[in-house]
This record gives structure tokens, C-alpha cells and sequence, in this order.
């Protein structure tokens, strides 16, 4: 026991974990549009394959919710048989990306714009799965699902059929809530999935006419990608949608990292090591044509909160899952598909970060508005492009708060009239130093002091020059400019 000391606390974490995981990992597959299975094999890879690696010792990963809505416009654009080439090419980006140490510059992203995106998606998904849990078919957009909504609602209000299965869908996300609330005993069994055994008897003792998963047995799902599929790689459509796969991925992973080490006293995250521990995860996962895998807030807070001390437990979960989907796949035929869209709409709900608003809100309003347009850009476009929105976005406000300038101009009545910049002189406060100076009498001796500045582009260096060239009448003595220390300015 010496070699495992903490064997007994990692083997009832793994038991915690695996509970969790078995009906989020079936909901996330079903949600994206291939079959429950492949779920449960991204699952497994995530606990043997990633589990055993180095990076975050108590983060477990799996098929997430954040990447539901990227799949399944990948899925519905390529076509199934493509998804194992997009997670396989996704997974080496970063397999790539961990050896040449880029992983930890993933957290100099600003947080305003992962929140963003959490929460765009967050907003796609419990929208989409509004029409799954009333059987109804979801309109394709993100904007569509939204507008729609209405409409299905009367739709469903005049089927009995529809009514049904939303009411299993609203018991699902009302069991998932209270279940917070019981004793702690009871709370053992993981909320999602007392949720989903109760749809599932409810189901079956009522006969209720809703629609079940579709089970195809675990080897029947396994495609590795083939010749053809391999083909797309030609196109350039594709790999947009590899690259979002691999960004997001990596962000959703190592920001879940780093709120995993804050519910920990143990190791910390080695970021270009988690990074190469997700990349061999999906590409493995797309050698097996499953869906792709990051690091799961949910359920690695379940790991740390049932008291895992080592990578054990998470390895040990793959272990369950593999063994599940191994001898009761049957089961899964049982589960019905409004519980599930009931699981998804609570994880979406969680993805919407209310309080983070609030509080950017009152401390940060720029970092608000970025959180807020990147989510309706996501909402509104596609999550690739909403994300591409978000982070401009971000550059944008970072150069202009990193170009502060000041501009004092003394007239003393008498004498040249003085101006003195400071700060940082960029091409973004061009215009307002030239208003400034152009609005300076131009039969008076001027002397402007560039001795403040710390930074002094070439764009600003050349408009200066111009205009103190250009600027005295021809009887007055010309600008007098004193530059900045070599040492700081940038040269021309």
C-alpha cells in the first residue's frame, strides 16, 4: 500500500467522477449529432490516454459542453465521417503547440473574452436543446435557435406528444437544481445523473411516448477516418474549423486548469505538459473518429471535492467508463433524449458567467463590453468567428489604453509658447496630437518637448517632423523640438 497511499481516497473519486461523467458524456455526443457512444470513447481516452500523462494532476477530461455547438456545425458541414480527421489534425496543432511551449501563453488571453465565449455558447446550447427536449428540430443558427423559440413553444403547446417530452426535459434541469439541496448523503449520487434515472423510470412506468437514444454498440460507432475523408484536408474550409477546435479546446483546458489549482493544495498545472496531454488525447481520439476532448470544469470539481489526491482517480474513471460501455451499452437505449437535452440546458446555464458580468461591470466596463460581444457575435455569426470578434476586440482596447498620452501646452503670454508630451506616442492618438498642435498661433515662437515620452513611434515621429516643418510663417523662427532620449525612442 506504501506505493498507493491515497488509493482509497482516488478509487471513491473515481466512482464520483464516473457517475458524473456517463450521463454528460452521452448528452454531449447526442447534442452534437453522433452517436451516445462516441461520447463514452472520448471519455475513456480522456482517463486512460490524457489521465496518465503529466500536466494538471486533478483535472479530468471528456467531451464537453463548451465544444457541443463547434462540433455540430463541423459535423453538419463535413459530415460525420470527417469529424476523426478534424480532432485527429486538432489534436497534433497541439501536440504542437505543447512542444514548442505555447501553452502557457494561452493565459495571457483575456479572461473577458473566454468568458464571452463561454457564455455565447452557453446561450446556443440551452436554446438548441429547448427544441430537442420538446422533440422538435432546431432551427441551424444560433440567432435562428433564439427567434424560433416562440414559435416552438406554440408548437409544442398543441402536442400532447411535445408537452410530454418537455415536461421530462423541465423535471430533468428541476431534479439537477434541488438535488443541491439535500442532505449531503443523498448527494453522494450526482444530481445529473439521479436526474436522468428518475426520466428514465418515470419513462418506463408511464409507457411515455418520447423519444429514447439511438445505440449502436461501441465497436459499430469506432470509424477511423479514411481515405476520403483525409481528402478534405485539400479544401481550405476545414482547416478553419481545426483551428477552432484546437484554440478553443486549449483555452477551454488550461483555463479549466487554472480554476481546478485554486481548489487545490496540490501540484500546480505545467501548461506546455497539459497542453501535450490534450493534444495526445485528441489525437487519439481522432485515430478513432470520437469527438473531441478537453478539460472539464464539472467533473474535475468533482474529483478535487470527493477528495482525489492523484492522477489515480481520473485514470480510474476511464477504467468505469470503458467497463460501461463494455457490458451495458443496452442501457443507454433506456435513457431519454429530453433528460438529456434537460443536462445540457443546466451545463449551458452554468457556461453563462452572470456574476462575472456584473462585477466587470462595475469595475471594468470596456472588459464588460467585450465579454458582451463576443457572446452575441457567437450567438450571432459562428463560434469561430464570434471568438475572432472577441479577441480584436481585445488587441484593440489594449493599444489604445497602452497609448495614453498627455499633451500640456503653457503660454505664458509672452516668449515661445511651450508644449510638453508624455506618455506613450502611438498612431492611435496621431489625430489628437495634431488637433493639439495645428491649433497652435502660428506667428509665435513654439518649442515642443518630447522628453516625457517613453515611446514614440514612426508614424507619430514623421507627422511631427512634418508639421513643425510646415507650421511657423515664414517671419517667425521655426519649431524647436526636443526629442526624446535615443535609448527610449523608436527609430524611424
Amino acid at each position: 500500500m506504501s506505493k498507493f497511499p491515497y488509493l482509497r481516497q482516488d478509487f471513491a473519486a473515481s466512482i464520483v467522477v464516473f457517475l458524473v461523467a456517463v450521463p454528460l458524456c452521452v448528452g454531449v455526443a447526442v447534442a452534437s449529432g453522433v452517436p451516445a457512444e462516441l461520447g463514452l470513447v472520448t471519455g475513456i481516452v480522456g482517463g486512460l490516454v490524457t489521465g496518465l500523462m503529466p500536466g494538471s494532476s486533478l483535472q479530468v477530461s471528456g467531451p464537453a459542453a463548451g465544444l457541443t455547438v463547434l462540433v455540430f456545425e463541423a459535423v453538419s458541414e463535413f459530415g460525420v465521417a470527417a469529424l476523426g480527421v478534424i480532432v485527429l489534425m486538432a489534436g497534433l496543432l497541439q501536440l504542437a503547440m505543447g512542444y514548442f511551449g505555447i501553452g502557457r501563453w494561452f493565459r495571457a488571453i483575456s479572461v473577458a473574452v473566454v468568458e464571452g465565449m463561454l457564455c455565447g455558447i452557453g446561450l446556443v446550447i440551452i436554446a438548441g436543446q429547448i427544441y430537442a427536449a420538446a422533440g422538435l428540430k432546431a432551427p441551424e443558427t444560433g440567432i435562428g435557435k433564439i427567434v424560433g423559440l416562440p414559435g416552438a413553444f406554440t408548437d409544442a403547446l398543441g402536442s400532447t406528444k411535445a408537452l410530454t417530452s418537455l415536461a421530462i426535459g423541465a423535471a430533468t434541469v428541476a431534479v439537477i437544481v434541488l438535488w443541491k439541496k439535500l442532505p449531503k448523503k443523498v448527494q453522494a449520487v450526482p444530481g445529473a445523473l439521479a436526474a436522468v434515472m428518475l426520466a428514465t423510470l418515470a419513462s418506463l412506468a408511464f409507457n411515455l411516448p418520447i423519444a429514447t437514444v439511438e445505440v449502436e454498440g461501441l465497436l459499430g460507432v469506432i470509424q477511423p477516418p479514411g481515405t476520403d475523408a483525409f481528402g478534405e484536408l485539400a479544401g481550405p474550409a476545414i482547416w478553419g474549423t481545426i483551428i477552432a477546435f484546437a484554440l478553443i479546446a486549449s483555452a477551454e483546458s488550461l483555463f479549466s486548469a487554472a480554476a481546478v489549482d485554486r481548489l487545490h493544495d496540490g501540484p500546480r498545472t505545467q501548461y506546455d505538459k497539459e497542453m501535450i496531454a490534450q493534444g495526445a488525447g485528441n489525437t487519439v481520439c481522432g485515430l478513432l473518429g470520437a469527438l473531441p476532448m478537453t478539460a472539464v470544469i464539472v467533473r474535475s470539481s468533482a474529483n478535487v471535492n470527493a477528495g482525489a489526491k492523484t492522477k489515480a482517480s481520473r485514470v480510474l474513471h476511464g477504467a468505469w467508463l470503458l467497463l460501461f460501455a463494455a457490458a451495458l451499452p443496452s442501457t443507454l437505449a433506456l435513457i431519454p433524449l429530453p433528460a438529456l437535452a434537460g443536462i445540457l440546458v443546466h451545463a449551458g446555464w452554468k457556461l453563462i458567467p452572470f456574476r462575472q458580468v456584473a462585477e466587470l461591470w462595475q469595475s471594468h466596463k470596456g472588459e464588460a463590453l467585450i465579454l458582451v460581444v463576443t457572446a452575441v457575435s457567437i450567438v450571432t455569426v459562428n463560434m469561430f468567428e464570434g471568438v475572432l470578434i472577441g479577441l480584436a476586440l481585445a488587441v484593440i482596447k489594449t493599444a489604445w489604453e497602452a497609448s495614453h498620452l498627455k499633451t500640456e501646452v503653457i503660454d505664458k503670454g509672452a516668449g515661445p509658447i511651450q508644449v510638453h508630451l508624455s506618455g506613450n506616442a502611438t498612431f492611435l492618438r496621431l489625430p489628437k496630437i495634431l488637433d493639439s498642435l495645428e491649433a497652435l498661433p502660428q506667428d509665435r515662437p513654439i518649442e515642443v518637448d518630447l522628453s516625457g515620452l517613453h515611446h514614440l513611434d514612426h508614424a507619430c515621429r514623421t507627422a511631427l517632423e512634418n508639421w513643425a516643418d510646415r507650421h511657423s510663417a515664414p517671419d517667425i523662427a521655426p519649431v524647436k523640438v526636443t526629442k526624446p532620449e535615443p535609448v527610449n525612442a523608436t527609430k524611424p
